[in-house]
């Protein structure tokens, strides 16, 4: 029985350590225009210069668009097909609405822009009522979650 509960112990402790593998550092929900994304090299070659940051957007032909940027710290291994799955709830409507970005997911700090765009936003007065961001693994398994204050109810 002792090394049963050895055993579930040392379990336990490693899913907590596994799970503090990934975490958010940072999420800044915030409206950004089209043209906060030129880069004067960007005039020069045709194409957009994201510098270190990686840029995924909900319809990629629309640069403006309400955009949740967010610092990732990952001490656990590369990760180079994760995705991050954002829910949120639109002033505009009551229902989660999801977005999925394939992104990678290297070893240290990432700053990605995740971005919704076009008619996936009602315009840059709008605000998110509430919001969930998921950072999900290859295998399916959820990394880290941050969300804003309204996703849910607060435990009694």
């Amino acid at each position: 029985m002792r090394f049963v509960l050895i055993l579930a112990f040392l379990l336990g402790s490693f899913a907590v350590a596994h799970a503090a593998d990934v975490d958010f550092v940072r999420v800044w929900p915030e409206w950004r225009d089209a043209e906060s994304f030129d880069r004067i090299s960007e005039y020069f070659t045709g194409k957009e210069n994201t510098g270190r940051e990686t840029v995924r957007r909900s319809q990629v032909e629309n640069r403006a668009g309400f955009y949740f940027v967010t610092r990732v710290r990952n001490n656990a291994g590369e990760q180079p097909a994760a995705k991050m799955v954002l829910s949120v709830i639109r002033p505009d409507a009551p229902q989660v609405r999801q977005y999925t970005f394939p992104v990678p997911l290297p070893r240290g700090e990432t700053v990605y822009n995740l971005g919704l765009t076009g008619k996936d936003w009602p315009g840059n007065k709008a605000r998110p009522v509430a919001w969930k961001l998921e950072v999900v693994s290859t295998d399916g398994t959820t990394l880290a979650t941050s969300k804003s204050f309204l996703w849910e109810k607060p435990a009694k």
